[in-house]
């Protein structure tokens, strides 16, 4: 990280940041990295939709029973845990981090995240966790729905080559070998299906920042954001 970036201070303004993005635009990793330089709360919602959708696939529920998923995430915990600046999403009691990054509940979670039912609640724990501010939260629909008055409202966006290359680095750090042809096309996938939904689609808030990754660095992405977020925290 750059030396111009300033320190946080205690007594400062908190702030809520919503940061929204497609998947591979690098927004979970900046918002978690800006969360720790400001000392403020990481909230990864899609982490939380992987968790619940983790369930619905080890339970053998059908990803399109919205009346039967409402009630399993009625009675499921999610916990978002932090140890050595690496996020740990305990379901139910048990560490699911490396299970809810697979193909599967990749290629499930958009199905299960668009019922309006379950969005409902998954909301209302999320505007929960930010309700006092100092939090950083990402998703598709924080800027929009989640917290459509945040201080701060950034869009990431990036070449869908470039995002489906991150994937595929991801997953091979996994364990799994994908092509990168096939990652383009479900991501590209992904993207309609999350843009067009009727409950929270994927959208960029008319007053969001937006910031094409693409040629950026983590670093840069962070410094950006982070500028960005002195600018309101620093004004009177």
């Amino acid at each position: 990280m750059k030396d111009n970036v300033p320190e946080v201070h205690k007594g400062m303004k908190k702030i809520i940041i919503a940061i929204d993005g497609p998947a591979g635009s690098g927004k979970s990793t900046t918002a978690r990295l800006v969360a720790q330089k400001l000392g403020y709360i990481y909230i990864d919602t899609g982490a939380m939709y992987r968790a619940l959708t983790l369930k619905v696939i080890e339970l053998g529920i059908n990803p399109n029973d919205e009346s039967l998923i409402t009630k399993i995430a009625e009675n499921t915990k999610i916990e978002l845990l932090y140890e050595n600046g690496n996020l740990k999403v305990i379901l139910d009691g048990k560490d699911v981090s490396e299970k809810i990054r697979s193909p599967e509940v990749t290629s499930l979670v958009s199905i299960v995240s668009a019922h309006p039912k379950l969005r409902d609640i998954m909301v209302k724990k999320q505007r929960e966790l930010g309700r006092n501010g100092g939090v950083v939260m990402d998703g598709r629909d924080i800027g929009t729905v989640v917290f459509p008055d945040a201080d701060l409202k950034i869009f990431m966006t990036a070449d869908v080559r470039e995002r489906a290359k991150r994937r595929q680095k991801e997953l091979k750090a996994q364990g799994f070998d994908v092509e990168i042809e096939k990652l383009i096309k479900e991501i590209e996938e992904r993207d309609k299906f999350d843009s067009t939904r009727e409950i929270g689609p994927l959208k960029k808030a008319d007053d969001a920042i937006e910031i094409d990754t693409t040629n950026l660095t983590i670093d840069e992405q962070v410094e950006i954001v982070l500028k960005k977020a002195y600018e309101l925290i620093n004004q009177n």
